[in-house]
């Protein structure tokens, strides 16, 4: 099932810099005084996934106990129930997450939610590494986080972005699970290794590549019509 609520909610990101914690602060005092949260969960085929937010965009999507099913063809749209009562951002997401599910090839053509967590607020590193890894980095391919800080003319800041990743507040839509290690491995994940491992056989199967493992992800790198492959995130 799914609820909305009219809970105020401020939901705080790590913090890379005393300049971006004092912006975020004043970011946070105005949104916790602006923004009336609203939920929708989600029942997907790892689990329910929860998306929190106000009326002018998605806060979070998250997910707890989440683990991957067993080996399946492509399941079925998840369940998406809720009261009558609800935004269009969340609406929006909770449609582009039920097609990912179901058809991750046909996200490409969907509208993304408006997002309107603090992080996305302020022209920070840590946004612009976000924006790059969801513009470039499309549905079967993968980037190494040392690739995503080149992508963001930052080459040396390989860990900034893992930390970014870490970070994520709207994760598979803006696709941490994407980013992997520069040696191939698949790396950690928020979520589990699991969880990231579905995600990029889930997308990769329906592109018709090769499943993991074996063997390191094509790099984008050798990819000149394509983006990147990826390591940590959050879910």
């Amino acid at each position: 099932a799914s609820w909305l609520m009219d809970t105020p909610v401020v939901i705080a990101p790590a913090l890379t810099s005393f300049g971006e914690l004092n912006s975020t602060m004043l970011l946070l005092r105005m949104m916790g005084s602006a923004c009336r949260m609203k939920y929708k969960f989600l029942e997907s085929p790892l689990g329910r996934i929860e998306i929190s937010g106000c009326e002018a965009g998605v806060h979070r999507i998250k997910g707890n106990d989440l683990s991957p099913p067993p080996a399946l063809p492509p399941p079925p749209p998840p369940a998406c129930r809720g009261p009558e009562e609800t935004t269009a951002a969340l609406d929006e997401c909770a449609a582009w997450l039920a097609a990912y599910f179901h058809a991750p090839e046909t996200v490409e053509d969907l509208p993304l939610p408006a997002f309107h967590h603090p992080i996305f607020q302020q022209d920070s590193f840590r946004r612009q590494v976000l924006w790059k890894l969801m513009a470039a980095v499309k549905v079967g391919d993968t980037v190494s986080y040392q690739q995503l800080a080149a992508l963001v003319g930052k080459s040396g800041a390989a860990r900034a972005v893992g930390g970014a990743m870490r970070d994520n507040p709207i994760p598979i839509i803006i696709p941490c699970h994407r980013v992997i290690c520069s040696s191939g491995k698949i790396g950690n994940y928020t979520g589990g290794v699991g969880i990231k491992e579905w995600l990029l056989d889930h997308e990769k199967r329906v592109k018709g590549k090769p499943l993991l493992p074996p063997g390191p992800a094509q790099s984008i790198a050798s990819q000149p019509d394509h983006t990147m492959h990826a390591c940590t995130g959050r879910i």
